[in-house]
């Protein structure tokens, strides 16, 4: 049974099993790194750098007028609508200092989404890109939005990339966006031009008070705001830094593409590289031949991403053109990292690339494999990070489960959510007695390492037989055709359900669905191996790259039903 820690006896020395927490809240990290390295890079955005003391000041700066002309106040919700750029950072440490809360938007939302979430959150003002500014105005007068401050990517540019920017804007998007700074609408760059006002400190609870409004994707249904707490985000940004423990304050760089509107770039980038004074070098979105020539020339030592990501590097043909041996250390997160994947980014980079694990829910890391001094397990998610305790339970009793069999993951821990925003019956159904009932399948291991067999509701009973979809991707990706795989279960009037697989192939592979189905059926038993094939150009994805499953059932479903409106 489940009651014991075994995976605390493969700690390396240096990780303890428990940490003492600041009680400090998340913005407190900014005024200590400026405080300490003041002139050491904080950001580099194409070119551009701002040191921590310019990065603090700038804060200040919004943080006063957010306050005095915005008249935000403590627990008032602010949205930041940004791509990976130093405005999404100033924004996001200026609504904590003013006492607001922050509230991540995807710059992808549809007007829909974007009205549901303002809705939502009660959010006061929001900032966001110039080229979103005509779908955010649209959405305004339906919800609590007072005001609108908006950016555009050249505001930050250096020169002369700044005058070139807004001619290549206008031809990728085939709109200019002029915002005058009047009424309503505020513009960052008058903002940070003007006196700054004073900041009123209020008076903080980092255990109680709320940093984040982080809404989960909404893939299984409404998306909800996910309360994180300062202490929340501190503690799981502390447990990192341990983690990490070959990582020196003011001494490294990460690489930012994961978004920061996503709770996984937001905490193991950007946080986390303020708390350890390190320089962020941002890109507002992931393109291979970009990230390979910003690896080679600025040198990062992190590189947290997704399989998405590094699959699409591997797969450049162009990628050993560069030199990316400043790599030290990438933990993946946000979907399964297919071992092959591992394997090969580790031979190309001479670092370590390790698979992690986490939730919304739980700000986000509840698990990692070790990057140093310990067993790394293939196909492992790790074990839990410190203070962090995991189980398996019954699916069917929900009590504790013998080692090595699937059961829920559920986890327990400082960094786990307050609960979701006005939802208390959603927050009694996932957190029980202080444990998140987080929805995967999994089993442990004797050592106490974790491994995710798949989400309980993508989970495929097909003829009876439970089949999880990760062990079908991980025997496709092996195929030295395929570049990326998911497997569904789609409805079938015998079998229930029945798996199909969607695949991309490598460019130029001729490879049939015949010659890949003769390969799955050596290494997966009859009933797991797919019944049905189909190629696809490429995956539908979330903006982090987790492959959308559940679209492609959708997609399916929605099929059928229209081929029996025919027959009807």
């Amino acid at each position: 049974m489940l009651e014991s820690k075994p995976w605390l006896d493969v700690y390396p020395e240096e990780i303890p099993a428990t940490l003492e927490y600041s009680s400090d809240p998340v913005q407190s990290c900014l005024q200590k790194s400026a405080e300490k390295f003041p002139e050491k890079s904080a950001i580099h955005f194409m070119g551009k750098e701002w040191t921590y003391k310019q990065l603090y000041e700038d804060a200040l700066n919004f943080a006063g007028y957010l306050q005095g002309t915005l008249a935000i106040s403590k627990g008032d919700r602010v949205a930041i609508m940004l791509p990976n750029t130093p405005q999404a950072v100033i924004s996001y440490f200026a609504i904590l200092l003013a006492g607001g809360i922050v509230v991540q938007t995807n710059p992808l939302y549809t007007e829909r989404e974007l009205e549901y979430q303002m809705k939502d959150s009660g959010a006061k003002a929001i900032i966001t890109l110039d080229i979103l500014y005509p779908r955010v105005s649209k959405v305004m007068p339906k919800t609590e939005l007072q005001h609108i401050i908006v950016t555009a990517i050249k505001d930050f540019l250096p020169f002369p990339k700044n005058l070139v920017y807004p001619f290549i804007q206008k031809k990728q998007y085939g709109i200019v966006v002029k915002v005058k700074h009047e009424g309503n609408n505020h513009l960052l760059t008058e903002i940070l031009k003007s006196n700054p006002q004073k900041v009123t400190a209020y008076n903080s609870d980092a255990e109680e008070d709320v940093a984040l409004l982080q809404y989960t994707g909404g893939t299984t249904g409404s998306p909800k705001g996910v309360m994180l707490t300062h202490k929340n985000l501190i503690a799981n940004t502390e447990m990192s830094e341990k983690w990490l423990y070959k990582c020196k304050p003011g001494e490294g760089s990460v690489l930012g593409i994961i978004p920061f509107f996503h709770v996984y770039g937001m905490t193991t980038v950007m946080i986390l590289s303020i708390k350890m004074a390190y320089k962020m070098i941002l890109l507002p979105k992931f393109d291979a031949l970009t990230t390979l020539k910003t690896i080679e020339k600025q040198r990062p030592t992190l590189f947290p991403g997704a399989p998405t990501i590094y699959i699409g590097l591997l797969n450049h043909p162009d990628m050993k053109k560069y030199d990316l041996s400043s790599i030290e250390a990438c933990i993946s997160g946000s979907a399964p990292l297919p071992i092959e994947v591992q394997q090969k980014f580790e031979e190309v980079t001479g670092g370590q690339l390790v698979e992690g694990y986490g939730l919304t829910e739980a700000s986000p890391v509840t698990h990692s494999n070790f990057l140093w001094d310990a067993p790394k397990v293939k196909g492992s998610i790790g074990v839990p990070y410190p203070d962090t305790d995991a189980k398996i339970l019954s699916m069917d009793t929900s009590e504790p489960i013998p080692i090595g069999e699937i059961g829920e993951i559920v986890v327990k821990g400082p960094q786990i959510m307050k609960g979701y925003w006005n939802r208390p019956e959603d927050t009694k159904e996932v957190l029980r007695d202080g444990w998140l009932y987080t929805g995967d399948l999994g089993y442990m291991d004797e050592q106490g390492y974790f491994y995710v067999v798949d989400r309980k509701k993508d989970m495929i009973i097909a003829g009876g037989f439970n089949i999880y979809p990760r062990e079908i991707e991980e025997v496709l990706y092996e195929h030295p055709d395929v570049l990326e795989a998911v497997a569904a279960g789609i409805p079938d009037p015998y079998r229930g359900e029945t798996v199909k697989a969607y695949i991309v192939l490598k460019e130029g592979s001729r490879i049939t669905a015949d010659e890949i189905n003769e390969y799955a059926r050596k290494y997966l038993a009859a009933y797991k191996a797919p019944r049905l094939y189909e190629f696809r150009p490429e995956l539908p994805k979330t903006a982090v790259g987790k492959i959308l499953r559940r679209m492609l059932v959708e997609e399916e479903i929605q099929k059928i039903e229209e081929e029996s409106k025919k027959h009807a």
